[in-house]
Order: C-alpha cells, then sequence, then structure tokens
C-alpha cells in the first residue's frame, strides 16, 4: 500500500470488514457492531475508496468477499484478535485460575516428549488451561503462527520473518534404530552395512527421498517410505528395515521396545536445531508466556545422549 492510501485508511474500518465477512451480511454486521447498516454500507465505502478495489460484492441476500477482500481479512484478523485478547486479558494472570485454551504446533517428532510431560506439567499448576495441539512442521509454520492458527510451535525451521519470534531448545543428531534380530549393524556400523541394508524413512513429499538423501546427500535402498515418526517403531520391531531418525524420537521409541538397538550414523552430519516459535505480538500474553516458559524447562530436562565420534566420516 502506497503513502496516499496510507494516509486514507483509518484502521477503525478494519473491524467493520472483518464483521461483514463473519456474518456475510451488512445487516448482521451493523447488529454484531451496534451500528446501522448505513454506517457499514459508508465504512465498506471508504475502504474501497482507500484500497482502490471493491472488497465485497453482493451474493444473494448477503455479500461476499471479493479476493482482495479475502485476503485483507486473512491479514488483518490476526492483529484484531491480538488487539481483542490483550484488552480483555486480566490485570493479574494467576495459572492456578486461568482457563484460557492455547493452539500449541508439534512437530511429529514431539507427540511423545513434549506434549505428556507438559500436560502433567498444567495438571499441576494450571489445571484450567486447556491445549489444542497441532501437527506442524516446517514447511507450515510461518502460515499457522502468520494467521493465528496456533499461539506457539515447536519444531525446525529455516529463516522466518521479524514477526515470528524463536528460542533454541536443544539439537537433536540422527541415529540409526533396528532390530538385532534380524539387522547385523553392530554398536558402530561401517558405512559399507549401513548402506547395503533396507531403509525406512519418514517424507513429508510423500516420496522416497528422507534427510539423508535431501540433506546429507547420500542415498539408500529404501524400501518404505511413511508421513510420520509415529509408526516407525512398530515397521523396525521384527523386521529387516533400518530407520535412520532424530535421537529424541529414537529414545522414546527404545523405551517402549527395548528389544531393539540404536547405533550412530556412520557418516558426519549437522544435528537439526528443535525450537520454540512464537508471533512476536503473543511476547507479553502472560499464558502464552507461561506455556512457553514450561515448555522450556521440559526440554531442559531432556537426557539425550550426544553424538558418537569417531563414527565414520564422509567420503
Amino acid at each position: 500500500m502506497n503513502g496516499v492510501h496510507a494516509r486514507d485508511l483509518d484502521l477503525n474500518l478494519l473491524p467493520v470488514l472483518v464483521a461483514v465477512a463473519d456474518t456475510g451480511s451488512v445487516t448482521a454486521a451493523a447488529a454484531r457492531l451496534y451500528l446501522t447498516q448505513s454506517a457499514i454500507s459508508a465504512a465498506l465505502g471508504r475502504l474501497k475508496s482507500a484500497i482502490g478495489e471493491a472488497l465485497v460484492i453482493r451474493h444473494g441476500r448477503g455479500v461476499v468477499l471479493t479476493e482482495r477482500g479475502a485476503r485483507l481479512v486473512a491479514e488483518a484478523r490476526p492483529h484484531l484478535d491480538a488487539i481483542v485478547q490483550a484488552t480483555l486479558l486480566s490485570a493479574r494472570f494467576d495459572p492456578k485460575t486461568s482457563d484460557r485454551t492455547l493452539r500449541i504446533g508439534i512437530a511429529d517428532t514431539g507427540d511423545e516428549w513434549l506434549l505428556p510431560p507438559l500436560l502433567r506439567l498444567l495438571e499441576n499448576e494450571a489445571p484450567e488451561m486447556r491445549l489444542i495441539s497441532s501437527p506442524i512442521q516446517f514447511r507450515t509454520v510461518h502460515e499457522a503462527l502468520a494467521t493465528r492458527r496456533i499461539d506457539m510451535a515447536v519444531t525446525v525451521a529455516d529463516e522466518l520473518p521479524s514477526s515470528i519470534a524463536r528460542r533454541p531448545l536443544f539439537k537433536s543428531h540422527f541415529v540409526c534404530v533396528f532390530d538385532p534380530r534380524f539387522v547385523r549393524l553392530g554398536a558402530r556400523p561401517s558405512e559399507g552395512a549401513y548402506f547395503a541394508q533396507d531403509h525406512v524413512i519418514v517424507s513429508y513429499n510423500n516420496d522416497l527421498r528422507g534427510v539423508v538423501e535431501e540433506v546429507f546427500g547420500r542415498e539408500r535402498r529404501i524400501r518404505c517410505s511413511v508421513a510420520g515418526f509415529g509408526g516407525v517403531g512398530a515397521i523396525v520391531d521384527g523386521g529387516r528395515l533400518v530407520a535412520t531418525i532424530p535421537i529424541v524420537v529414537a529414545v522414546q521409541i527404545l523405551s517402549v521396545r527395548p528389544h531393539l538397538r540404536m547405533a550412530p550414523v556412520p557418516f558426519e552430519h549437522e544435528p537439526g536445531e528443535v525450537e520454540l516459535f512464537w508471533p512476536t505480538a503473543l511476547d507479553v500474553d502472560p499464558a502464552c508466556r507461561f506455556v512457553r516458559d514450561a515448555i522450556v524447562r521440559i526440554t531442559q530436562a531432556l537426557s539425550l545422549p550426544g553424538p558418537a565420534r569417531g563414527s565414520g566420516k564422509r567420503r
């Protein structure tokens, strides 16, 4: 938006557009905002003049958003929601009595190590708070946070805009997990032994390329590709497939299936950085800050083996 339009745009008009989008009716939007229908129509006219495009069009007895109107509502709604939420927050936050519902995005690597202890912590310290957990990964975290579908996320990600804050939690290197009854790799497998095996991989692209192929630049004999880490332990158990997975996932699998084995990946690689992300607009939200601090406490208590040294060099 250029400077002229920015000076002409009254931000008080944006709640009018959101109300019209929610209700699909000038009449219903007027009732919601305690305004007259003519005031709503005038506000939409002023918005159209400021933006330079129609934002709503008539449809039957109501109205619908144009493509430009829909984009504007999608961009404006998270900020308006944050303002309303900040206005309605109690002057003093008490986790013992707070009944807030927060939305958290968790990569599937965190379903086991994060969510159970987080719920137990909230049961003790914030018994009325509720969580809505959604799957998230590095390709979707930006959009989910920007549109406020979630209040925070725990995953890995590359560059994100300055409107999203981030805090590193821990580094998670990769290890092999296999069933020693059927796979002969040993405690410190060689590259030859590793690449001679059949592998199961996790691919968010639904293809036959996992982290070893895409990030580490090595090629394996892939027998099976799955969409998440949840079933990897069961797939490896009792079969001849090897899984290369983050150590935090491997530790959880072996806690349930102790007869499986974990071994270092036989070539050097950079560990992944698991981080906590949230919109900067929620920096001062006390409920969100309480849950973020709880997540940090949980990760600080994690006990993860470090990467084995001298396990192999990249050829």
